[in-house]
């Protein structure tokens, strides 16, 4: 389980495959100026919105001993969900 951590008080666990390929949504969105809003579950079972964007700091970090193999259709679905109106929301998408 990797962790997504947005601010000093805000950090959430994201499954360590998901989390890469969420990696890459954010390094291509982020390298063409683009932000996003990402809807992320919480510990409580709720769900967080939060803005990512060139202003803001994120930092992820992976637990697993190797790299998870990523999947282009996934990514290419992220990317859509990122670019549309409500946003990506995270799921379990594997």
């Amino acid at each position: 389980m990797g962790r997504l951590i947005y601010t000093e008080d805000s950090s959430f666990d994201i499954d360590d495959r998901l989390l890469a390929h969420l990696r890459v949504v954010v390094m291509n969105k982020l390298r063409r100026s683009e932000g996003f809003m990402l809807q992320t579950p919480t510990k409580g079972g709720g769900e967080a919105s939060i803005w990512i964007g060139a202003s803001t700091a994120q930092m992820m970090q992976f637990h697993g001993g190797r790299p998870p193999q990523l999947d282009a259709e996934l990514i290419d679905r992220m990317m859509r969900d990122a670019s549309g109106a409500d946003g990506l929301t995270l799921r379990n998408r594997t």
